[in-house]
């Protein structure tokens, strides 16, 4: 969940490696640092608080040099300080690390250098690795020799990178957690996350577990465990640099809901034709999920949510699916065969939990799918097959834009695989495949209007924000609930509308806001429940299709969507969602893109 950055070329290394930093926020925002070589030795400066603190400590003490590397902090071991932000250093100062992750057998590693005479300055588990490396070093060992066999001794997940003073070169390996290296014409780069440094260079290689790449200041060498030579691919980064930056808007977060149009149009180009009712996706064979029985997804947060509508949007299809928290299929996995087809949804594709789902079902016989945003990810590249959901760079910690995006190429799927398995058309295709071709523009229509911005202050100083909805809408009320909290900081839950009687309705008093959204399913029962909570004394905000005249006369404050098929509204209505918690931690001033202990990437379990 840390954010890392590196940089080896000529000219001085520190404002390359602040911008990565910056550009690296939404991985980590607890502390931040940086180490240069600076011909002498290494210089490191690092500092608890957001990228900017570091930038005025760097802008005091001037540090130059063509090598460094850097990292913004998620606190996992030891609270945020100066003395727990990475780099880390050895004792004697000639090694420094950064990394992302968690070294789980750091305790053991600790006592032992500590009866090596070597001295512990944090509270994190990151430390024992440059001192792992300096032990090495003292013993004789070559830089690249001592760092090699210091990533032997470690357990765990991690991501890292060091610099080794008088040595000319970054080395770094992942297990678990992201590394991507960076070609530039006139050097290298090296980030946890492509903005980094896509300002600089868009040729990039995604590193494999266990790969250790060594960049120096004109090669680079990517080997194994066992030190022999490994080739990776080189793959182009499909978006500019400009598609990473706020363009005008005052949040990423503000700008990724507007986005969604165009990400929407991208998800969907080319996978269909609505004349013809056909669907094409470029990497699967017509036929070829016809002996798929049922779906199993695992995912974690808003992913979570999109496998949930995907279950319903199956269901309709007559197909069995059932959604799975990550952590918790990790550790109690269904039982699956050669029909079941597992699909990981992670935007990522490197959250951690979701891996380890994955990952639990190599010996067996299911297929795997991931759904992810990122090529060259780790799920990408380990399961059986990929659909990418061409959402673009998601910078903002609270997901928008990818969300839709995922429903989307969901319900493309779930209409491709009845079609495998059944031999025909769905009796919703032709009525899905239209609501598609419009859905872009009737969100941008939505996005034009933006009604509930002027709902904020009505609703200010509510004790608690409920969000009920049924079928299809359950997801979008569960991911509508999950935004607000995560933006906001205001006490917000999702719930099945048909559940309120059964516990939750104990909460309901004339202080409480609910949330009630009608996609044109099941909506007279929600209405009920409305009423239900009505005559407890809540107000009632509807997210509705527009035509809903019933709904509107029932409600206190009525915001509609354009009428769309059932399958789609809800993610008409999500859309509103999104726009009412983002005008609600405006008006309370949030870190709207930066939320507090939250990270964009989950990385470790």
């Amino acid at each position: 969940m840390c954010g890392i950055t590196g940089r080896i070329r000529s000219g001085n290394a520190v404002d390359d490696l602040l911008s990565g930093l910056e550009n690296l926020e939404y991985r980590g925002y607890d502390s931040a640092g940086l180490a240069v070589q600076n011909g002498h030795g290494i210089d490191v400066l690092k500092r608890e608080g957001e990228a900017d603190v570091l930038r005025r400590l760097v802008e005091e003490r001037e540090p130059t040099g063509p090598i460094g590397i850097g990292h913004t902090r998620w606190s996992t071991h030891g609270p945020p300080s100066d003395a727990n932000a990475h780099p880390h250093t050895g004792t004697t100062d000639r090694v420094a690390v950064v990394h992302n992750g968690i070294i789980e057998n750091y305790e053991s590693l600790r006592e032992e250098l500590r009866d090596r005479g070597h001295e512990f300055t944090s509270d994190t588990d990151t430390e024992v690795v440059p001192h792992l490396v300096e032990a090495f070093l003292d013993e004789g060992c070559e830089p690249f020799d001592a760092f090699m066999q210091a990533v032997d001794r470690l357990e765990g997940s991690y991501a890292l990178a060091a610099i080794v003073e008088g040595t000319d070169a970054i080395f770094a390996t992942r297990n678990g957690s992201p590394l991507v290296v960076g070609l530039a014409d006139d050097g290298f780069f090296l980030a946890s996350d492509v903005p980094a440094f896509i300002e600089f260079t868009d040729r990039v290689i995604y590193l494999e577990n266990e790969d250790v790449a060594v960049l120096r200041p004109d090669s680079y060498g990517i080997f194994d465990r066992s030190s022999t030579p490994v080739k990776r691919p080189v793959d182009t980064v499909e978006w500019s640099s400009e598609d990473a930056q706020k363009s005008g808007f005052d949040h990423y977060m503000l700008k990724e809901i507007h986005e969604q149009p165009a990400s929407l149009n991208q998800t969907i180009h080319g996978r269909f034709d609505p004349e013809a009712g056909s669907i094409e996706f470029e990497d699967f064979a017509p036929g070829e999920f016809s002996d798929i029985s049922r779906v199993e997804f695992v995912a974690c947060g808003t992913s979570y949510h999109a496998a949930l509508y995907g279950c319903h949007l199956l269901g309709q299809r007559g197909i069995p699916a059932y959604a799975h928290r990550a952590g918790e299929y990790a550790s109690n996995p269904r039982p699956v065969d050669e029909e079941t087809l597992v699909i990981g949804v992670t935007q990522s594709g490197e959250t951690a939990d979701t891996l380890e789902s994955l990952r639990r079902l190599d010996d067996t016989p299911a297929r795997t799918l991931a759904l992810t945003n990122v090529i060259g990810s780790t799920a990408a590249r380990e399961t059986d097959d990929v659909l990418y959901i061409r959402a673009g760079p998601e910078i903002g910690v609270a997901a928008t834009k990818t969300f839709s995006s995922q429903v989307t190429a969901l319900a493309l799927l779930a209409e491709r695989l009845h079609r495998d398995i059944t031999g025909e058309p769905s009796e919703h295709s032709a009525e899905l495949l239209d609501s598609l071709s419009a859905l872009p523009d009737q969100i941008e229509s939505i996005l034009d209007a933006d009604p509930t911005a002027e709902l904020t202050r009505k609703y200010e100083g509510m004790d608690a924000h409920f969000f009920i909805g049924r079928g299809i809408a359950h997801p979008v009320a569960l991911e509508g609930a999950l935004k607000f909290k995560e933006i906001t900081y205001e006490h917000a839950e999702g719930f099945a509308a048909g559940q309120l009687k059964h516990g939750p309705l104990a909460l309901v008093t004339p202080n409480t806001v609910v949330i009630a959204v009608f996609t044109g399913d099941h909506d007279e029962k929600t209405l009920n429940n409305v009423r239900e909570v009505q005559a407890r004394g809540a107000s009632v905000i509807a997210i509705a299709p527009a035509d809903a005249d019933e709904i509107a006369a029932t409600v206190d404050d009525f915001v509609g969507i354009p009428a769309s098929t059932p399958a789609l509204n809800g993610l008409l209505a999500n859309v509103q969602l999104q726009l009412l918690s983002y005008h609600v931690a405006n008006r309370l001033e949030r870190s709207i893109d930066k939320p507090r202990n939250l990270a964009k990437s989950v990385t470790v379990e």
